[in-house]
């Protein structure tokens, strides 16, 4: 699969800035992958066997949880793009179900970032984009916001 963007430009159409779901969707998978681990551990360091039983049990079923968030962080960060080209915002989202939102350069009016405390540690926020007669949208949680909209603003 390529990508939406590569298949979508204009003539003329040049792809300035890139940017993607930040990595900060594989949270929930990174502290199920350490919940497994320790369950793992404690179940190697006990000897009592209804102990040991229950602590590799538990560690398999959060060990599944794990796979599932880890392939779902993954098919997210995969299916989103987010692009500024020299004539537009491009932003896309899904693979079988797919939602696209395009938005003209001269049509933007403004582009706010939102950015909690652990967002600006990690560098991620959420970028809202107010056009003129178009709406507004908002990216959630992209990686480097700032510089997204610095691209879109920079004329």
């Amino acid at each position: 699969m390529g990508r939406y963007i590569d298949d979508i430009l204009r003539p003329g159409e040049k792809v300035l800035y890139s940017t993607n779901a930040h990595w900060v969707f594989y949270l929930p998978a990174i502290g199920a992958w350490m919940a497994a681990l320790v369950l793992l551990i404690l179940s190697r360091s006990t000897t009592i066997p209804g102990l040991i039983l229950l602590c590799l049990s538990a560690s398999a079923v959060v060990a599944l949880a794990a796979l599932y968030w880890t392939a779902r962080a993954w098919f997210h960060r995969w299916t989103t793009e987010t692009d500024v080209t020299n004539m537009r915002v491009v932003h896309k989202t899904g693979f079988i179900k797919r939602r696209t939102f395009e938005m003209a350069l001269d049509k933007v009016e403004s582009v706010d970032v939102n950015q909690s405390i652990l967002g600006r540690i990690l560098n991620y926020g959420d970028v809202t984009i107010l056009g003129v007669g178009e709406g507004k949208e908002t990216i959630s949680t992209i990686a480097s916001p700032l510089a997204f909209r610095s691209h879109i603003t920079a004329r």
